[in-house]
């Protein structure tokens, strides 16, 4: 999604977390939470190596580093940022308990917990078309919330969303994947974990 001479050479590990590889202790060194998203630039600010947790914290300083997809401008960034922290507060954890609950056995078990978070899901999912009608991407211009919201309604079948009921974010949804650094991004081999 990135592409700039500030940030072109990258190495994807993968972490599998069904294996409990997140609680090894040299990953807790990357990531304290023992959870994924988390990054090591070799090259930062000071010329030494840092660690990065949390995606939105990532995708922050990605963009600080490279001067991309935030604005500068404090009133055009806070849109970016109030996208940004609407995706991390809500449209990750409620498709992130869909996913959860889908998986949960008996069926008895997970009704409630899968009704609760996909009617929640769905209600996001109307926040961000309703967003789109308005916008091409979610603050006006392409930011680091679009790809933060991305990387969920990438996953929309599997939160048995349709997009057809959401044609703003379908349009977008195009629209972002017709980028080749997202091609490039979605195109990494993460084994059976997708």
């Amino acid at each position: 999604m990135w592409r700039s001479k500030k940030w072109v050479c990258h190495i994807v590990k993968t972490v599998n977390i069904t294996k409990g590889e997140q609680r090894r202790p040299d990953f807790l060194l990357i990531s304290p939470n023992n959870r994924i998203p988390a990054i090591v630039d070799p090259d930062g600010p000071d010329g030494k190596p840092i660690s990065v947790f949390e995606s939105g914290a990532i995708l922050l300083y990605l963009a600080a580093k490279t001067g991309k997809f935030l604005p500068a401008n404090l009133r055009e960034r806070v849109p970016v940022l109030e996208w940004l922290m609407w995706q991390m507060g809500g449209f990750g954890p409620m498709p992130g308990q869909v996913h959860h609950f889908r998986a949960v056995e008996p069926e008895a078990d997970r009704r409630y917990g899968l009704k609760r978070y996909s009617d929640e899901t769905r209600r996001l999912y109307c926040v961000l078309d309703r967003r789109l009608a308005d916008v091409e991407f979610v603050a006006g211009d392409l930011s680091v919330a679009d790809f933060a919201i991305l990387g969920w309604v990438w996953r929309h079948e599997r939160h048995e969303v349709s997009l057809a009921d959401f044609p703003s974010v379908y349009r977008w949804y195009e629209t972002l994947l017709a980028r080749p650094g997202v091609q490039r991004g979605l195109a990494v081999k993460l084994d059976d974990l997708r």
